[in-house]
């Protein structure tokens, strides 16, 4: 460090004000209603190399606070006072971008003709062209599909804006009015923080600024390492799934394997599956990305929860994670609906921690973020708008119940009030409450979903859910808690006939239909029939458990309703007397259950193994092909529908046979063998 400390605290925490006060600056000008209500955005301070010494808290998208403006920067060259860059392309700004909804923009900020930091802003656009309405679905094959790529250009000239380029912006999109007025936000945004920067060094002189980026950083880099050296050390390994890819019913496999050495961790996801032909993949670059990262910063964020967030919090952090898998995707793999994977991510990151800090990480959260989109189409052109971005619960741990119907796992978005929902498009919203009965059963409760439940008041609508999982594997419990309940999504027509459907690409509405959507609950944490007797009546009286829930889930016996609701000692005794509920560090869900059996930690890896040693192009056409020959073998809907034991034999038989042979075909190409 360069600085005394009291200096670098106070111009620490102006930098920090410096970084929030261009948040409000956003929020409080922009157009759409994903941003000034949901707060889909971020600002924050970079050094002159790229890092971010200063992140708000408390406002806009906390977990980018690892991002690196270097690629965007060096691909545009030279800059001059009053440029500012924009782009969105994941590929090109090196995984600044995370997806083409995610515009971002840099200005260099000058003091005496040369760069003293970088002002960076990034909002969620509600459309960027491609193929449809808010230009993200689960079944894009390629990038190409998901709308227009921005490499790094120049969007204002030395305080000039470049308006070819925002005519191409605003021809590319389905609501470039509302995009207008956001990127006009970020620009005020950048303003405020060249304004507030200029201050900050007319006080204290350029010199200590420069010395206070590098310091921040490596104050933070130490509190860090110090947070992570109370874990225990050694080498421990989760695996979690997403549901499927949404254009086949193959399940997807994210492993990481995590190192704890000393005051260091590292992260390896050697055994996911290669990246998919849909928009769940992950562009990391290799990198200790953002997406990949967020538990770590969660956890080091709660051990040490006064540490100042900046680039220092992932220096501790390394990675491995092979090029060509769906957490390290290669271009042009479609990407925009990264944050799904980043959930299961976040996921099999806590499995693993838990086994290094099992009275800090709490049981599985929700685990999915579902942006619930409306488009309509009107004289004037379209309307694309978000609902609500639902999530589920957080998941119990030690000591604690999960929080019901808010889960902070990848993010901090808040939810649109309804009033506002019901004046931007042309819905009414029926229902919006937690969804009873959903967190995992524990000694402490997990977290209860959410239900959202709104009638469509105009023809021509259709429905996007985007990021829609956990309708197959379950949250999973800790210590003997119950796993979540899954999600679900309901449509009902205006005559009442009502229809169950899966991930969704772009769902056709009419005037009358309703839809619902039930997230999944968080898991539970320890033994249910420990939890006390009047927490359970609690939670049946607050209506998060039914009483029939009670009996069965906790060993509860609950009579009367409402204010009138109580315990039954007979009945509770004799319950618990009865009953036999789960144990282990992790309970995955019978659905998970079922899948291991089938496919089990020894296979999966020999599989993946396999296909990484075939050319990048024929990878997951060969596990799809794979897998999906030993499910044609079993009922529809498994894991979710049980299998007979000799079903299951057959179709473990088949899929063994078919590895050893995709493991010699590799071996021959590799002339291993002849």
């Amino acid at each position: 460090m360069k600085l005394p400390p009291i200096t670098l605290e106070i111009i620490g925490n102006k930098l920090t004000a410096l970084a929030e006060e261009m948040c409000l600056t956003l929020q409080r000008t922009s157009r759409s209603l994903y941003v000034k209500e949901t707060a889909d955005f971020c600002c924050a301070l970079a050094g002159p190399d790229g890092r971010f010494s200063a992140y708000p808290r408390g406002i806009g998208v906390s977990g980018f606070v690892g991002l690196d403006l270097t690629a965007a920067i060096e691909a545009v060259g030279p800059l001059e006072d009053g440029d500012v860059i924009v782009t969105n392309d994941p590929y090109r700004s090196g995984g600044l971008a995370t997806h083409l909804t995610d515009i971002q923009l840099i200005r260099p900020y000058f003091h005496d003709g040369a760069v003293i930091g970088y002002g960076w802003a990034f909002i969620h656009c509600s459309d960027i062209g491609g193929r449809v309405p808010s230009s993200l679905s689960p079944t894009n094959q390629e990038i190409y599909q998901e709308g227009l790529q921005i490499p790094p250009v120049k969007l204002v000239r030395a305080g000039e804006p470049a308006r070819d380029v925002a005519a191409l912006l605003a021809a590319n999109s389905r609501s470039p009015e509302a995009n207008e007025g956001d990127l006009q936000a970020m620009l005020a945004a950048l303003r405020t923080g060249g304004e507030r920067l200029a201050a900050v060094v007319a006080t204290h002189g350029s010199a200590d600024v420069l010395a206070a980026h590098g310091d921040l950083v490596e104050y933070t880099a130490r509190r860090a390492r110090a947070a992570l050296s109370r874990l225990r050390e050694g080498t421990y390994r989760f695996t979690d799934y997403l549901d499927d890819d949404a254009l086949t019913p193959v399940p997807v496999r994210v492993s990481v394997t995590v190192t704890v050495s000393a005051d260091s961790l590292h992260l390896d996801f050697t055994g996911s599956d290669p990246q998919v032909e849909a928009a769940f993949n992950i562009a990391s670059h290799g990198t200790a990305h953002a997406w990949i990262t967020t538990r770590v910063l969660a956890l080091i964020c709660t051990l040490d929860p006064s540490a100042p967030l900046n680039a220092g919090l992932i220096a501790p952090v390394g990675v491995t994670a092979p090029e060509g898998s769906v957490v390290n995707a290669r271009h042009p793999a479609a990407v925009g609906i990264r944050h799904a994977t980043a959930s299961r991510v976040n996921d099999a990151l806590g499995g693993a921690l838990a086994l290094a800090a099992p009275d800090v990480m709490p049981a599985a959260s929700s685990g999915l973020v579902v942006p619930v989109v409306v488009a309509e189409r009107h004289a004037g052109g379209q309307n694309v708008q978000v609902l609500e971005p639902m999530v589920g619960g957080t998941g119990a741990r030690a000591g604690s119940d999960g929080v019901d119907g808010r889960d902070s796992g990848i993010s901090n978005l808040s939810n649109n009030p309804v009033e506002t929902v019901e004046t931007e498009i042309g819905v009414e919203i029926l229902r919006y409450g937690l969804r009873p009965d959903s967190g995992g059963a524990g000694r402490w409760r997990g977290g209860s979903g959410l239900e959202l439940s709104f009638r469509v008041t105009r023809d021509d609508s259709r429905l996007l859910a985007r990021g829609l999982e956990r309708l197959r594997f379950r949250p999973w419990g800790r210590e003997g808690g119950g796993a979540g309940a899954p999600a679900e999504l309901v449509v009902a027509s205006a005559e009442g006939v009502e229809r169950r459907v899966g991930k969704i690409d772009v769902l056709a509405l009419r005037q009358g239909d309703t839809v619902t959507l039930r997230t999944s609950g968080a898991g539970g944490y320890g033994d249910p029939f420990e939890r006390p007797e009047s927490e359970v009546l609690r939670d049946v009286v607050s209506g998060v458990v039914s009483p029939g829930a009670a009996a069965r889930d906790y060993g509860v016996a609950v009579t009367g309703q409402g204010a009138r609701a109580a315990v039954d000692p007979e009945g509770t005794a004799e319950l618990r007397a009865a009953g036999t509920p789960a144990s282990g560090a992790h309970v995955l869900g019978p659905e998970r259950d079922r899948w291991d059996g089938l496919y089990d930690e020894t296979t999966a890896d020999r599989l993946i193994a396999a296909l990484f040693r075939l050319p990048a192009p024929a990878r997951h056409g060969r596990r799809v092909r794979v897998l999906g020959e030993a499910l044609d073998l079993l009922p529809d809907g498994f894991p979710s529908v049980p299998a007979t034991d000799r079903e299951l034999e057959g179709a473990r038989a088949g899929l063994l046979e078919a590895v050893a042979a995709l493991e010699d075909e590799a071996a021959r190409s590799e002339g291993e063998l002849p």
